[in-house]
């Protein structure tokens, strides 16, 4: 090649290097994954406590007599995911998890504190204690039991399909919960929002009893009558749906809004 084609070509062959085999070296992800199973009783108790990452907890069959608990811990140098610790006690009736972080450093490098992520499987009945998470997500999936408390500081907080007693509390971010299928069974959901909004997604054949309120915001509900829809904005709703069923939706907002979206399933 002459001395000319070579000048000519150097600015693609720089900006080709800087782009790929020229860059950089990032931060890679160190992972780590514990996954065991416990037996249990299906009316035990579950406690989760955890500071950045996820707690997903998924409810199997009635017949499952096992607590399946799968962590990934995350972090980006090999010393800080060793200090990560994952403390499980677990016995018939119950199965608590913890999870330990190492004290920051002065320098205080927030993005390099790890994380861990939780998938936890239980029988559907399992009573719920508390999941406390300071930093992330918190999901519910398919619950039935009588209790199950959930806390969350700040992130996103999702309750799917879950006909069971659940108690949500969240200080910042967004709240959702969704049925994809109505049941008509005895159960209440109440979930606390200090800053954020919250959602429902419900099949629009539900009875249910709906309770709201926002202290800032304004509540659009699609169960309302229609004259009720265009009229001013409102910050609390307590009405009973299709005749109120055996069902309680409460829903209380510091800051923010709530909408409740009716569907056909």
């Amino acid at each position: 090649m002459d001395m000319t084609k070579a000048v000519r070509f150097a600015p693609a062959s720089i900006a080709f290097c800087l782009l790929l085999s020229c860059r950089p070296a990032v931060d890679r992800t160190l992972e780590e994954m514990i996954d065991h199973s416990y037996p249990i009783e299906p009316t035990a108790t579950l406690r989760v406590t955890n500071r950045d990452g996820s707690i997903r907890v998924y409810a199997a069959g009635a017949e499952t007599r096992d607590v399946r608990v799968e962590a990934i811990k995350k972090a980006y140098r090999a010393d800080r995911l060793k200090a990560i610790s994952v403390q499980i006690s677990a016995g018939p009736n119950l199965i608590s998890i913890e999870t330990i972080y190492p004290t920051d450093s002065e320098a205080g490098f927030s993005d390099r504190s790890g994380t861990v992520d939780y998938v936890i499987v239980v029988p559907q009945t399992i009573r719920i204690s508390n999941l406390e998470l300071i930093n992330g997500e918190v999901q519910l999936e398919g619950m039935r039991s009588k209790e199950a408390h959930a806390q969350l500081g700040s992130g996103r907080l999702f309750a799917h399909n879950c006909f069971g007693n659940l108690d949500l509390r969240l200080k910042t971010g967004n709240l959702a919960i969704a049925y994809d299928w109505w049941e008509e069974r005895e159960f209440s959901i109440h979930a606390a929002i200090q800053n954020g909004n919250a959602s429902a997604y419900i099949p629009s054949d539900a009875a249910f009893h709906l309770v709201a309120h926002t202290a800032t915001g304004k509540i659009a509900n699609d169960f309302a009558e229609k004259e009720q829809r265009h009229a001013e904005p409102i910050n609390t709703v307590d009405m009973l749906v299709a005749g109120g069923g055996k069902t309680t939706f409460e829903f209380e907002a510091q800051d923010g809004n709530v909408k409740i979206t009716g569907h056909n399933p």
